[in-house]
């Protein structure tokens, strides 16, 4: 099926006079969006047009019930100076399986494809190439049927918009080891990116904010000694030269950029294990002075690492020097994203470049 996609440019733009030297990530946007909508079986009405604000019925769905799914995903500006999206397959994949557990329509290759090139295509001057700055893409599908019922809805819209975003996480992160609050159990919706994942994280991270950290890592719901993830990354250990993540069990997102490090972490020999990791392992390292290394990785936080983990009142350093596994995939994983190493694995996909675009000008 083809899905034609309408494109109406704005007769205004911000873009000249932005500053990427001081993006605030999270209002700022780029002059468009894509919308769809999902009626009669089927998406329809696919268009590009200015960003503004739209309405929606009291009665949606989306507001009552928690159908309301969402992907992250980025552009970057490669050294010849085109635009590409990465991974952009692999999203597509984490979205429908994200759509399917909760009961809501695929999103079809072609119209995902089309609707990020022709929005990307058309906003690339926000595609700035200044060291650090890329543009944040966030697809989203919500229910919009409007009538009360615990049901799943028989209308939807899908969005996607733009954001120039620069380092999300300046330095390092401080941690500590939730024991009492979960983040998803087993059967449950965990491995989706579903609101509500992220909305009942909220009191656990304030609260260890409070305590003087700036995430927690959640454990798992039947014991909470099993590490899943860190705050809204996946988390990644270097233990005596072995990386070592936690496995996708259902309860843990499967982050692109968890595969992506994963990937390259096997291509340059360095031994790789997805299996459970306690936080009693960790202490036992950190009490016998073995090499550690702890980082999250995520769309918006790329590679972070961790600076401090407390377990249990106790805090733990791990190494966090630029000669170590994580700061070596860090560049790897950015050199591919923008053009200075050769992309192996085909992840970038470029954009169409457009008839006519406002450029970004350093």
């Amino acid at each position: 099926m083809k899905y034609p996609i309408q494109l109406q440019r704005s007769n205004s733009s911000a873009l000249p006079s932005y500053d990427f030297t001081s993006i605030n990530f999270g209002p700022d946007h780029t002059d468009h969006l894509f919308c769809a909508d999902f009626k009669d079986g089927q998406w329809q009405n696919a268009a590009v047009k200015p960003f503004s604000e739209f309405s929606i019925s009291p009665l949606a769905l989306c507001l009552h019930y928690g159908q309301t799914v969402f992907e992250g995903m980025k552009a970057f500006r490669l050294q010849d100076g085109s635009v590409s999206i990465f991974r952009i397959q692999k999203h597509l994949e984490r979205l429908n399986r994200s759509l399917q557990r909760m009961c809501m329509p695929d999103v079809p290759e072609e119209l995902f494809i089309n609707a990020l090139d022709k929005l990307v295509s058309t906003d690339q001057g926000w595609v700035s190439g200044l060291p650090g700055n890329s543009l944040y893409l966030r697809p989203m599908v919500f229910a919009t049927e409007a009538r009360l019922g615990v049901t799943e809805a028989k209308e939807y819209k899908m969005m996607i918009v733009a954001l120039p975003i620069s380092n999300y996480y300046n330095g390092t992160v401080k941690v500590k080891v939730e024991t009492e609050y979960t983040r998803a159990a087993k059967g449950g919706a965990g491995f989706a990116k579903c609101g509500g994942n992220y909305g009942g994280a909220f009191l656990p991270t304030r609260l260890a904010k409070e305590a003087g950290f700036d995430q927690v890592l959640w454990t798992d719901s039947e014991t909470h000694t099993f590490i899943e993830e860190s705050g809204t990354m996946n988390v990644m250990f270097v233990i005596d030269g072995t990386l070592i993540t936690p496995p996708l069990s259902g309860t843990i997102l499967d982050g692109v950029n968890r595969d992506s490090i994963l990937t390259l972490a096997k291509d340059s020999g360095i031994q790789t294990e997805e299996r459970p990791v306690s936080y009693h392992e960790l202490e036992a390292a950190f009490n016998r002075n073995a090499p550690v290394e702890a980082f999250g990785v995520g769309t918006a936080a790329v590679l972070t690492q961790i600076g401090e983990i407390n377990i249990l009142g106790r805090s733990y350093f791990p190494d966090c020097s630029s000669s170590g596994v994580a700061i070596k995939l860090r560049n790897e994983l950015q050199g591919i994203r923008t053009g200075l190493l050769p992309d192996r694995h085909h992840w970038n996909y470029v954009v169409s470049q457009p008839d006519t675009a406002q450029m970004f000008n350093p």
